[in-house]
């Protein structure tokens, strides 16, 4: 595998940046993101006019490899975009915009938009069920949010022990379905009942599949849709059973929150899903799978395509991180 390296000009010359995206967006054929022609267009030369912007001559508009994807309208350079869509990429725990601002040179404020984006480049955009063929899926949910404070004894002043500061039912819950060597799909979902579970896994898992869950009573009933529905006992210490185990899942949810607890600390309930999208797709691309960083940032950079992200600008004050739309 190759090891990209940080000074390629990709990341600091702007035209080796767009030609670049440009084999990549353009894969097939440069196209007019305007009309969709893909035989009438031409660059557009002269000192008035940026390299990189090209005339459609079917429905008379300009355009660059930018225009109708994530990165169009920024005014942040290009093969900026491209170093923070390669540090987020590679960085197995994620990476603050706080560290990225620093490292690109941009205000806090474009670094953790920039990092919206990307990870909405990260999401698939019609997404098949997953299983299948006699495959064997691992489901489990976990929860994050407020995590238990130490308080300190009042006659010496040392730690006390631990004081619970919130229970499941405040923390938000998360759902994630992992294929054995395969792929990983996690949700936000608003509660662990039957029901809530049981549209999710009809939804995306095929019906001739192995499901494999813990003892939690809400997969009983669920788990008669599928070929078999194996559990293993966790509460009775039980973690391994044969072919039954839950080991899996639980190696994604480990790496999770400790890109959680570690980089990004604290995140909205309005922002859990793409944090989440982030982490599904470095394990989707991941090493074992034999995908290095420079696919996985290409990849990455394919999806910006056909999606918009715009800040919704309140009257009479500024735009915040709450007035993100997708």
């Amino acid at each position: 595998m190759s090891h990209p390296d940080l000074s390629d000009p990709i990341f600091n010359n702007e035209n080796a940046a767009r030609k670049h995206l440009e084999s990549l967006i353009w894969k097939d054929g440069r196209y007019c993101p305007h009309c969709g022609s893909t035989e009438e267009s031409r660059p557009i030369r002269g000192k008035k006019h940026r390299d990189g912007m090209y005339y459609c001559n079917a429905c008379k508009k300009q355009f660059t490899v930018t225009v109708g994807t994530l990165y169009e309208s920024s005014h942040v350079a290009l093969h900026k975009w491209l170093l923070a869509t390669h540090l987020l990429c590679s960085s197995k725990k994620g990476i603050s915009s706080h560290q990225l601002h620093r490292m690109i040179g941009v205000t806090y404020k474009t670094a953790w938009f920039m990092t919206h984006r990307i990870r909405e480049a990260m999401r698939p955009v019609d997404p098949q069920p997953m299983g299948g063929s006699g495959q064997t899926v691992e489901v489990d949910e976990t929860y994050w949010g407020p995590m238990p404070e130490i308080f300190m004894n009042p006659t010496d002043g040392r730690p006390g022990g631990w004081r619970r500061k919130s229970g499941t039912k405040e923390k938000m819950k998360i759902l994630t379905l992992v294929e054995r060597d395969g792929q990983a799909r996690s949700f936000h979902i608003p509660n662990v009942k039957s029901a809530t579970l049981r549209a999710v896994l009809h939804r995306h898992l095929k019906r001739d599949t192995h499901l494999m869950t813990d003892e939690f009573n809400a997969y009983k009933s669920i788990g008669l849709r599928f070929i078999t529905h194996r559990t293993v006992n966790h509460s009775a210490k039980e973690y391994v059973r044969g072919a039954s185990h839950t080991n899996t899942i639980e190696n994604f949810f480990s790496i999770f929150k400790r890109g959680l607890t570690g980089t990004y600390q604290h995140i909205s309930e309005k922002h859990l899903k793409r944090y989440l999208c982030e982490f599904d797709f470095r394990y989707n691309e991941r090493t074992a799978l034999k995908v290095d960083d420079h696919m996985r940032r290409d990849k990455a950079l394919t999806g910006i395509k056909g999606k918009r992200m715009t800040y919704q600008q309140p009257r009479g004050g500024k735009a915040s991180e709450s007035a993100l739309l997708p």
